[in-house]
């Protein structure tokens, strides 16, 4: 896939999950720990995606292995105002693109004054 079909899709997802966080009353200008998801198809590419992201203190990132799946989560405290995560959240998708893994979005609780 394309970078670019690749953040235009990402974007849409992106503010798919804000609609659904906006209906549970969410301020979104709260900063908050925001969790970012990769899966990689090797322990190697799954430290060295952690490795560059903490290197370069775009995130706290933990390469990690689940039931043999292995993958990273970046935490970032942040606001998720929709300029602000959706330019995060598709630096993110070009980490992966660059490190040839998978993007799999963010999560995060919603929080309310």
């Amino acid at each position: 896939m394309s970078v670019v079909k690749q953040l235009m899709e990402g974007a849409a997802a992106d503010t798919d999950v804000l609609r659904t966080l906006d209906r549970h009353g969410d301020d979104f200008s709260i900063p908050r720990n925001v969790d970012f998801k990769f899966r990689a198809d090797a322990q190697e590419k799954a430290e060295t995606v952690a490795g560059f992201l903490n290197d370069h203190h775009y995130g706290a990132a933990i390469a990690q292995v689940h039931d043999g799946q292995y993958g990273v989560s970046v935490g970032i405290h942040m606001p998720i105002q929709q300029n602000v995560i959706l330019s995060v959240s598709g630096f993110m998708g070009c980490v992966a693109e660059l490190f040839g893994v998978d993007y799999d979005g963010w999560g995060c609780a919603p929080q309310r004054r």
